[in-house]
């Protein structure tokens, strides 16, 4: 992996009777995100966390705090630190491949967090015979190992040069979608709305880009910490208006309409393209004025 990037785990990714030496690298990170401390608005200073006792509203210390369960209102069995780690299971370092199944067969919605998967330089060749049959297979690997002071089931498949591990949701917390969906009325929607559902879709057709995908709220807040940096105020928002039921059919012609009148525009050039996102553009301005003034918000450390 590229220098400035840690390893999160390091072990051995085994299938059958073959090992290999391997190391998993954080795939998704919120670090780049902006972040606020929490002030007193009468001093501007920081302030600290404490905690208190809910009874007796005393400060409690951190080497007089320990966990406790609830087993009834306000009645807790008290379960120290050391009984806790004694739960995690024992490390072997080990991601042990347990099946390998169609990836059609995942359902994303138990999809936790993504690491890359990398060989070290002895394992090389026995990890990139796991990627290539896996390619030509269509299959994923369904793997366990104790990551992060938990047993946890990977799912490992390829990606670009390597493999992609992503820890699973267990089954008690995935929610059933029947409570979520029970509200949504059987109807059968046919005729024009069906067809110009259909058209709107059909002149709406891309590829996935996810650098074409601007973080609104991060650009917004790049926005305000700039204009406050500044002196100025944000201009209202816009109020979006969701479609009422008997103007849903006028909302659909007049969307089709817009789509065809969008298709004869000419198509963003190259040019326009490598200017960068709104969010870049918004961070790039806050990062400036905010270095001339010495006030930048601060982000977490990467």
């Amino acid at each position: 992996m590229a220098s400035g990037h840690r390893a999160q785990w390091k072990g051995f990714l085994k299938f059958g009777e073959v090992s290999c030496g391997v190391a998993l690298y954080t795939a998704a990170s919120t670090s780049e995100r902006i972040t606020f401390n929490t002030i007193n608005k009468a001093t501007g200073n920081r302030v600290s966390r404490v905690f208190i006792d809910s009874e007796t509203e005393e400060r409690v210390e951190r080497e007089d705090q320990t966990k406790g369960f609830e087993i009834e209102n306000g009645q807790y069995i008290i379960i120290d630190p050391e009984e806790v780690a004694a739960t995690i299971p024992e490390s072997n370092k080990t991601l042990e491949v347990d099946a390998f199944i169609p990836c059609s067969e995942v359902d994303d919605v138990y999809f936790d967090k993504p690491y890359y998967l990398t060989p070290d330089k002895m394992s090389a060749d026995a990890f990139l015979a796991l990627r290539d049959a896996m390619k030509n297979s269509k299959v994923a690997a369904i793997a366990r190992a104790v990551l992060f002071r938990r047993m946890r089931t990977v799912l490992i498949r390829p990606h670009g040069k390597g493999l992609i591990a992503t820890t699973m949701n267990y089954d008690y917390e995935v929610r059933s979608s029947k409570k979520a969906f029970e509200e949504i009325p059987k109807l059968k929607i046919e005729g024009e709305m069906l067809d110009l559902a259909k058209h709107i879709i059909g002149t709406k057709k891309g590829e996935f880009d996810p650098a074409s995908f601007d973080d609104r709220y991060e650009a917004a807040l790049a926005d305000l910490v700039k204009a406050k940096i500044e002196g100025k105020s944000l201009p209202a928002r816009k109020k979006v208006e969701v479609s009422k039921p008997n103007d849903l059919l006028a909302a659909l012609r007049e969307s089709a309409g817009m789509m065809r009148a969008a298709e004869n525009k000419p198509k963003r050039t190259a040019a326009n393209a490598n200017k960068g996102s709104g969010r870049e553009r918004a961070t790039r301005g806050v990062a400036s004025k905010a270095a001339s003034s010495g006030a930048a918000p601060r982000r977490k450390a990467s």
